[in-house]
Parts: structure tokens; sequence; C-alpha cells
């Protein structure tokens, strides 16, 4: 009798329709974040908290993965198009994103610059905005939204930032993957060698505080390294998947260090640690590289030993857009109406009341958002979608 294949295993990697697992991902990043932004505002508001502990101070790692993801699937996306019709359609690239980027992106600017001003003046909440509309519109308007943090300081709006890179990046990857056609290796590479020059002109050459943000913030070579697994698993398939790396062993010497690393990554500190995770261009790009080993070994490696094909993390993952764009505004209105009550609870409860609340009112909002406001552009990028067999 002929051996039965799992409903998820994959027998066509040129020809994949969805990478299981990813949304999962997608919502435990985005409720990384979520803890980091929790635990810094907390500080600022005199309330216990956990910024001590590594795993409280992981927003930044969780938007690096993200990038490493984006970078995965837009260039597996790229790869399968420039098979199947022997080019990429820009045009219809740009449109797919905009749909479905731009409507909660420019929501969240038009509240954070116009509708909480006003709502703040009526109800007379005692908080100054750092900003105005009219000083900060270009950056928003041109997806340059770090820019303002590096301006005005901490703000609502700061999770915008990483949108504002990755509409950067997708603006330049398709034409430059078109132009590149049988060349995408050497592009991904020349990517990575960019990067890491004008990483070493920031840090040994040019002193200028804008240049050296700009350098930092735009993480390119970890949407590269996220399109280097792409590549390799488009043209290698099985044979990648089946490669020693993924066996059981090196899994679980993998995973356990990505665990100890989200962990405990600012609480350890000696000489081999340091060197592996806090040098330099080093360290951010090993970090990179084990993000895609957890994308690959979860979403297409048959005997991984972390599925997260969960429906719940699943369903979540589908909103962690969401969640990751409303967190902010969920979080100061938490504190403006139930801080006296944490100042008066006692740990552990002060710390149950506060992530019930802020993750429950999160996800409420998020999910609200998709049904009401994000699935109709959504299905206009579904009729775009109807030739494609890509869901991701």
């Amino acid at each position: 009798m002929p051996m039965k294949t799992s409903s998820y295993e994959i027998t066509d990697f040129k020809n994949i329709t969805t990478f299981q697992g990813l949304n999962a991902f997608r919502f435990i990043a985005a409720l990384l974040v979520v803890m980091h932004h929790s635990e810094a505002i907390k500080r600022k508001n005199g309330i216990e908290n956990f910024e001590w502990l590594g795993l409280f101070r992981n927003g930044g790692n969780a938007v690096t993965f993200f990038f490493v993801l984006s970078g995965f699937l837009i260039t597996y996306l790229l790869l399968k198009e420039s098979n199947r019709t022997g080019s990429i359609e820009v045009r219809k690239f740009y449109i797919k994103r905009m749909l479905r980027i731009w409507p909660l992106y420019f929501l969240l600017v038009f509240i954070g610059t116009i509708a909480l001003p006003i709502a703040f003046s009526i109800l007379g909440v005692n908080y100054e905005m750092p900003y105005s509309l009219s000083e900060t519109w270009f950056y928003f308007v041109f997806f340059l939204p770090g820019l303002v943090t590096f301006i005005f300081g901490h703000h609502f709006l700061e999770p915008l930032w990483s949108i504002g890179v990755e509409e950067v990046f997708y603006l330049i990857w398709a034409p430059l993957f078109k132009i590149s056609k049988n060349k995408i290796l050497s592009l991904l590479l020349i990517v990575i060698f960019v990067k890491i020059i004008l990483l070493l002109l920031s840090l040994f050459v040019i002193q200028n505080s804008l240049f050296n943000y700009i350098v930092a913030a735009f993480q390119f070579e970890a949407m590269a390294i996220g399109g280097l697994g792409a590549y390799f698993l488009y043209m290698n398939g099985q044979s990648l998947t089946q490669h020693f790396i993924f066996k059981v062993a090196v899994q679980i010497i993998v995973f356990l260090t990505v665990i100890l690393y989200l962990t405990f990554q600012i609480n350890i500190d000696n000489q081999f640690w340091n060197l592996i995770f806090k040098t330099p261009i080093f360290s951010p790009i090993v970090i990179d590289f084990l993000f895609l080993y957890l994308i690959i070994c979860v979403s297409t490696v048959d005997n991984s030993l972390i599925k997260l094909r969960n429906k719940t993390l699943s369903f979540l993952g589908e909103i962690s857009y969401g969640i990751y764009m409303y967190h902010m505004l969920v979080i100061f209105a938490a504190m403006l109406f139930i801080k006296k009550y944490l100042n008066q609870l006692g740990s552990p409860w002060n710390q149950l009341l506060f992530y019930s609340v802020i993750i429950f009112f999160t996800i409420a909002v998020s999910l609200l958002s998709k049904l009401l406001f994000e699935n109709y552009f959504l299905g206009l990028k579904h009729k775009l979608d109807k030739n494609s067999t890509f869901k991701n």
C-alpha cells in the first residue's frame, strides 16, 4: 500500500499555497510587541513592571521577525509569479500591498493626528501631543513615520515606523526583482552586503544621528535574509527541508537557543553569549537567520518539533496586524481608566488585571476593525488574487 501523507505535508515546493503555522508566529510576535510597550509605559507611570526581564524587552526582536517573514513570503510570491508568468506585474503587486496595508495605516494616522487631539480637547484629558498634523503629515504620507519618533520623541503612532520600512521595501523590491530575473540570489546577497557596509560606516565613519537612525531602522538585510530562505526553498524544495540542519537534534538546539535568547537576552552577561548575541552587525544577522530557521522549519519541515497548527493561534494571527497597530491606543486608554486600581492592587493581581484588560480589548478592537473595516479592502485584494493560488 502507498504511504499516506499528512494533510499538511508539502509535495510541490514551487506551488505552496499556504505556509502553515506562520499565522501563529505572527500573533506571538505581535504579543511580544504588546508586552514590550506595556512594561515601558507601566514604568513611565510608576507602576510595578517587568522591564528587567528579557522576555518583556522583545519589541525590536519581534519587529525583526516580521521583517524576515515579510522578505520570505514576498520573495517566494515573486519567484512563484515569475516562474508561472515569466514576469512580475509590478502594478498589481503594488495595488495588493496597498489594499492590505494602507487602509489601517492611514486610519491610525487619522486617529493619532486628528481624532485624538480633538477628543482630548473635548474631554479635557491632560495629555499634550508631542507633534501636530502640520508638522508630521509629510512623514506619514510618504511612509517615513520613524522620523516622527526621531524628531518628536515617543508617541501613539510609534509602531507605524516598521510599516513604513516594509512599504519602502515593497516599493523597490518588485521592480528590482523584475529587472534581476535570473540573478535573484545575487540581488539578495548584494542587499545584505550593502547594508553591512552602511552599518560599518555608521559605526566607525559617519557620526550623524539621522544617518545612523535610518541605517538601523531600515532593516532590509533582515528582509533579504528572509528572501534567501524563500529562494533556497523554492529552488531546492524537499532536499532543503531534509537537510541535516533540520534533523531533530539540530531543531532542539536551535529552538532552545531561541527560547533562551528571547527570555533572557538582556539578563545573561558572559563572553560567549555577548559574542553571539551582543556583537554589532554580526549578532543581528545571526538572529535573522535563527528567525528564518524557525519560519522554514515550522511551515515546511514535515518532522518539525513545533507545528503551531492551533486554530486559535492561527485565528489570532489573522488579526495580528490590527493587534500591532491598535495596542498603543489600548494601553493608553487602560492607563487612563485603571491606573489608580493598578497602584492599589499588589502583585500579581495588578499584573493580572492589567494584561487581562490590555489583551482583551486589543483583540476585541482588532477583530472589530477586521470585520467592519479591513475586510472590505481585503475583499478587493482577493478579487485581484483570484487567478493566484498563493494565500499568505
